[in-house]
């Protein structure tokens, strides 16, 4: 068994193993019980380094830097223009274009406009849709609000729902009241699938449905009004200063942003808040001050005391 091994390590160690015959996994796969020297234990990768190549200085071109003068200005000459160059007018100059041209070039960016005027023949009560996608309700561009010195409240939101044919829709309904407290004040409604969109809606509806609310000095009524709107009466009154504004409802919130500091109010039929918002409307617009009924019988406005 002694003769056999040292027969066998004489055998490897007479042949002339190549660079890639020296691998741990080679010889291990000859003998399993054949020694690996610990040289050849590394990784082949450790034992054989990359040097990288050094670069003589002699080799480098620098005779361009040797011909010029660090400290020298150097100036740009520009190229000279050819014969036939015509320079370019001015923006300033040349011809203007008309308001006809103009109003052209912004009816083709942004559609037609709302004033009723059209110079492309399209059509000024039709919306683009691609406008109404990105400025329409229900979009997802975040709005600002508006700021025309409107202040808004909502009297009411109620869900409605629609039977169609397939099935159920679900709607809400909001009923807003603007005013600027200064005597203008508007009711409208609203219908859509967000409550947000509704509300936004009604907001429209009521600042197209304006109205003047005639009061005195003393931020009253100048006499007593009733009118009804549907199944909803109101009872309009005015009142002494000091007293307040004495009503409830849907009355109260129109009254408060119409401006009116003292008056009565009472809802004495239906108690539909839409309605009788806009039996207020009605109630305030029979109302007429004493100069337009002096003017109107054609007498001063002492003598309707008398």
């Amino acid at each position: 068994m002694v003769a056999s091994t040292t027969s066998l390590s004489a055998t490897f160690s007479s042949l002339s193993f190549n660079h890639h015959h020296h691998h741990p996994s080679f010889l291990s796969s000859l003998h399993p019980s054949f020694p690996i020297p610990k040289h050849l234990q590394k990784p082949l990768s450790l034992r054989h380094k990359l040097t990288p190549t050094k670069v003589n200085p002699s080799d480098i071109n620098t005779i361009f830097f040797d011909n010029t003068d660090s400290e020298e200005i150097s100036t740009f000459s520009p190229p000279e223009r050819p014969e036939d160059f015509v320079p370019p007018p001015s923006f300033d100059e040349g011809p203007f274009e008309s308001e006809d041209e103009i109003a052209k070039a912004y009816e083709e960016l942004y559609g037609a406009a709302y004033s009723g005027e059209t110079f492309l023949g399209n059509d000024v009560y039709s919306m683009d849709s691609k406008v109404k996608k990105t400025t329409g309700f229900g979009s997802k561009s975040k709005k600002e609000k508006v700021r025309d010195g409107f202040e808004e409240r909502v009297v009411q939101v109620r869900r409605v729902t629609k039977v169609v044919k397939g099935g159920k829709q679900l709607h809400f309904r909001a009923v807003v009241v603007v005013g600027d407290k200064q005597g203008q004040v508007g009711v409208g409604v609203g219908k859509a699938k967000e409550v947000i969109g509704a509300v936004q809606k009604s907001a429209v509806n009521a600042r197209r449905n304006i109205i003047t609310v005639p009061m005195t000095k003393y931020k009253t009524f100048p006499h007593r009004s009733e009118a009804d709107y549907g199944a909803a009466k109101v009872m309009l009154r005015p009142a002494s200063p000091g007293t307040g504004v004495i009503a409830g409802g849907a009355v109260r919130i129109v009254l408060e942003l119409a401006g009116v500091e003292n008056a009565l109010g009472k809802q004495l039929g239906s108690n539909n808040a839409l309605n009788n918002a806009r039996a207020t409307v009605v109630a305030v617009q029979k109302m007429r001050q004493f100069s337009e009924v002096a003017e109107d019988r054609g007498i001063p406005m002492e003598e309707l005391w008398k």
